[in-house]
């Protein structure tokens, strides 16, 4: 039976995590002091003691879930067939599949979190989750209120059947939720995040990404990785360089992953990372599989 370690994004962060890992794994705890010393020192006592506020701010929440999740893959010496990560999490399984060397692969983390960051602050943007449509009816919704407002919403996450996330300009994403009730969905709720991700509202933040991105060398990996924006398995190191460039303003793909995954024959699904969030998602796209997770 064919295995997958699926790797979190952004929104699993919680205060306290990583601690446990850290005290009682030397090779958890040798990765996650470099990491917090290639940002400062700053990075554990905000992981471990907070405050909150701190640290679901982008530029903090990002470092942290990567290198929370990263320590786990090299602590538990797991094995996969395959690999895939949820946005910020598909950094973590390009780093654990071989095609991007840990250090490397935080400093891509840190571009891309400041970068959105930043964007959001410079670009108000939002995002709500639509919860009891189709996609086709989401991608209609998106379509139509961007032309009637003349600004930006698009379907972001597809995260399992009947729950996608919208991001765009306030305006449009209010328009967008208007007429979602009025098809008469069973949920909108407005997310906590600090900027339209995973629309062209973060293009500003794609042009760092894309310097950094260039100047890394990206080999073909050592366990085939799902991309968000193609819902395919990779290798090739110039297509993953690619992708994860293109999932920073297109959809991340989730439901769309897990179903190829299946399709693959992929049987075993592991979370390994802070929260449970994904392991939802498994449940309510797939049947007849095993589900697990691992967060210290």
């Amino acid at each position: 039976m064919k295995k997958t370690i699926l790797f979190p994004g952004q929104g699993s962060q919680y205060v306290g995590m990583g601690k446990e890992l850290y005290d009682h794994s030397e090779i958890a705890r040798s990765i996650m002091d470099k990491a917090s010393e290639m940002m400062d020192g700053k990075l554990l006592p905000i992981m471990f003691e907070g405050p909150k506020e701190t640290l679901t701010q982008t530029k903090w929440t990002q470092p942290a879930i990567f290198v929370h999740s990263y320590a786990l893959w090299k602590a538990h010496e797991l094995k996969a067939d395959a690999l895939a990560g949820h946005s910020l999490g598909e950094i973590t399984a390009l780093t654990a599949s071989g095609a991007i060397e840990f250090e490397t692969a935080l400093q891509i983390v840190i571009t891309r979190a400041n970068g959105m960051q930043k964007a959001g602050e410079n670009s108000v943007g939002t995002m709500s989750a639509v919860v009891g449509l189709t996609d086709e009816q989401v991608l209609e919704i998106c379509e139509q209120a961007s032309i009637s407002t003349g600004e930006i919403v698009i379907a972001a996450n597809f995260n399992s059947p009947g729950q996608v996330v919208i991001s765009g300009t306030p305006l449009a994403v209010e328009k967008a939720t208007e007429m979602a009730k009025n098809l008469n969905c069973r949920l909108v709720k407005p997310l906590e995040v600090s900027g339209a991700f995973h629309s062209p509202l973060m293009e500003p933040a794609g042009i760092e990404l894309k310097a950094v991105i260039d100047q890394t060398t990206f080999t073909d990996a050592k366990i085939p990785v799902y991309c968000n924006i193609s819902a395919k398995a990779e290798t090739m190191g110039n297509v993953l360089a690619e992708n994860l460039l293109k999932q920073l303003t297109g959809p991340v793909r989730w439901t769309q992953t897990l179903n190829q995954m299946h399709a693959d024959g992929i049987q075993f699904y592991t979370e390994v990372g802070p929260g449970k969030t994904l392991q939802g998602l498994c449940k309510r796209t797939l049947e007849g599989i095993e589900i697990s997770g691992i967060e210290s």
